[in-house]
């Protein structure tokens, strides 16, 4: 617990006022306790704290957007918020949304979640004895929530309609990189394997955009709570697909494609059995080779922000070392060499 003339004079700022905001919609008793600043999760700021109201207590989590990329992929709190009330309603499992930030808070653009225990780092939930039942159903589960999500109503989310990934995700990432200037090769080589075999017009549906191991809380029965919303728009359902079987998502585990835990038949039998649309493989391995050149754009704009100097960050910087292993991955994909 770090008490609050513990913390920098920012922080001690940032208190006092979400103390403020708590009071203004909980009443004039409400006061918050055990305040934790998190150290993972790199691209917003995040406090744990307690909501001491009477003689009940809530551990809640405040998410604060603290930098903001150039020509960024990322959604801004506002409708990340309205993504997590979406997600509960059709039975995905997300931490609760409390309340957002308004201009009288002076918190900037944020919000409050509720917080929930369990794990996020992949190589525990991938090896650790603990999370070997969560293993055993993270197929079932991961399909079932995909589902649910891709069957919600587009119009909810009509606030994503317009954004570059939603109009043409292959043309935002050209984008991005184009303003980053950096030449790579084996990604204008993707970019042409991917140009010359666009599948097939889909449906559009609610995507989570990066729906991963890393980004959910597991326990060890399950799935617990999808995480990290920033990245949602609208698309083709078999691009969250492509995206959970990425290989750099694999953590070790490459004989296991989906999240280096489950394997393909199993996974798209168990979301086509939830209610999800018949999955297309073909379409699947676009979306794969579609992921290797946004993970290398998101790389390649996490490092930016660290030589840059606006954001620096040891784990940002090693973004940079990152894009010659996704290159390689990449490549022997395109060669048929990894599954």
């Amino acid at each position: 617990m770090n008490a609050p003339n513990a913390l920098s004079d920012p922080l001690v700022t940032i208190i006092e006022r979400l103390r403020a905001a708590v009071r203004r919609r909980f009443g004039e008793a409400a006061d918050i306790d055990r305040i934790d600043v998190a150290t993972l999760g790199g691209s917003n700021r995040t406090l744990l704290f307690d909501l001491v109201d009477g003689a009940a207590r809530r551990r809640l989590v405040f998410r604060q957007e603290t930098y903001t990329l150039p020509n960024s992929p990322f959604i801004a709190p506002h409708p990340q918020f309205k993504l997590l009330q979406i997600a509960q309603r059709r039975g995905v499992p997300v931490p609760d949304p409390v309340f957002e930030f308004a201009p009288e808070d002076e918190l900037d653009r944020g919000y409050v979640v509720g917080f929930v225990e369990g794990e996020t780092l992949p190589r525990r939930l991938l090896h650790d004895a603990r999370f070997a039942d969560a293993r055993k159903v993270f197929s079932t589960e991961a399909a079932g929530i995909l589902a649910r999500l891709h069957a919600a109503d587009p119009a909810e989310a009509a606030f994503l309609a317009d954004t570059p990934d939603s109009l043409d995700p292959l043309g935002a990432q050209l984008a991005r990189l184009d303003y980053y200037g950096e030449a790579h090769p084996a990604l204008e080589l993707a970019v042409r394997w991917l140009e010359q075999r666009r599948p097939q017009h889909a449906r559009r549906v609610l995507l989570h955009g990066d729906f991963r191991v890393g980004n959910m809380i597991m326990g060890p029965e399950g799935i617990r709570a999808v995480l990290d919303w920033e990245c949602s728009h609208l698309g083709d359902p078999m691009e969250d697909f492509g995206w959970l079987c990425l290989r750099s998502w694999r953590f070790g585990n490459h004989d296991l494609a989906v999240g280096g835990i489950g394997q393909r038949a199993a996974f798209y039998a168990a979301y086509e059995a939830a209610g999800g649309q018949p999955v297309d493989p073909g379409a699947v391995r676009w979306w794969e080779i579609f992921g290797f050149v946004r993970w290398m754009v998101l790389n390649i704009m996490q490092a930016h922000g660290h030589w840059s100097g606006e954001r620096r960050s040891p784990a940002f910087a090693a973004c940079g070392r990152n894009t010659c292993l996704i290159e390689y991955d990449l490549l022997m994909s395109l060669l048929g060499q990894y599954d």
